[in-house]
């Protein structure tokens, strides 16, 4: 497959470390380095990798963006999963905890959720194949890097997916603006998947039927919904407090 080019500190750094695509090579700017673009090439350099110095003009055209911050790297596609082996990592695992994107369009959005899905302790991503941002190097500028260390499986039918996640012991949360119950009062300690909806139309209806049970958040505002990046961080949050609290209890 045709190499893709990461760029900027984050993304960069973030694929060193998690060590999980090819890198054919990373790219900086030549001259004097700041202390990140200099942690970043002796990283680069401890794990083997072919380090080359370019000029400012030329690490934009290879970019395309300027907004390089002074680093970029070749590297091979992001490696995917399948569900199953999704579900099997987490067997052992007595709470696992999966989010699933039911046709997020906004790349801002995805990068966003997959940031915080990486801070709140979720184990894998599911997103649809069509009408969906998919996983790619700008997504991962906007994680910070965080994708490049989640696992992410992309599914031609979000609907099978949830039947076969509900076969192996997990309760499928829809996040639905007229959801009967609230986030707050839903129990989200177990073996969960959580599914939030697009930006235009939130869950699709076969999706939301296929659901165990729906949730909203509560407001205070009569705006119809908060975007998707910020409904999916606060039922992460609020579903790592409740696992966190039942671990301490």
């Amino acid at each position: 497959m045709k190499p893709e080019i990461l760029y900027g500190i984050h993304p960069v750094q973030e694929a060193v470390r998690a060590a999980r695509r090819d890198i054919l090579e990373v790219l900086m700017t030549s001259g004097k380095k700041g202390g990140r673009l200099v942690e970043i090439e002796r990283q680069a350099q401890r794990a083997g990798l072919k380090l080359h110095q370019v000029s400012p003009d030329k690490l934009t055209a290879i970019a395309g963006d300027r907004r390089h911050q002074g680093v970029a790297a070749r590297v091979g596609p992001l490696p995917l999963v399948e569900l199953p082996e999704m579900v099997s990592v987490l067997d052992d695992n007595p709470v696992p905890f999966l989010l699933l994107l039911d046709q997020v369009l906004d790349p801002h959005n995805l990068g966003a959720l997959i940031r915080t899905a990486l801070c709140a302790g979720v184990d894998g991503i599911l997103c649809t194949r069509d009408r969906a941002a998919a996983p790619t190097p700008i997504v991962s500028r906007i994680s910070a890097g965080a994708m490049e260390h989640v696992r992410i499986a992309i599914v031609t039918n979000l609907v099978s997916a949830i039947n076969a996640l509900q076969a192996n012991r997990f309760w499928v949360a829809g996040m639905d603006t007229a959801g009967q119950q609230s986030l707050f009062t839903a129990d989200l300690s177990g073996p969960l998947a959580v599914v939030i909806g697009g930006e235009e139309k939130g869950l699709r209806p076969l999706v939301k039927k296929q659901c165990d049970f729906l949730i909203a958040i509560p407001q205070v505002s009569a705006l119809n919904s908060l975007n998707a990046s910020v409904a999916g961080a606060v039922v992460m949050y609020e579903a790592y407090r409740q696992r966190s609290s039942h671990q301490e209890a």
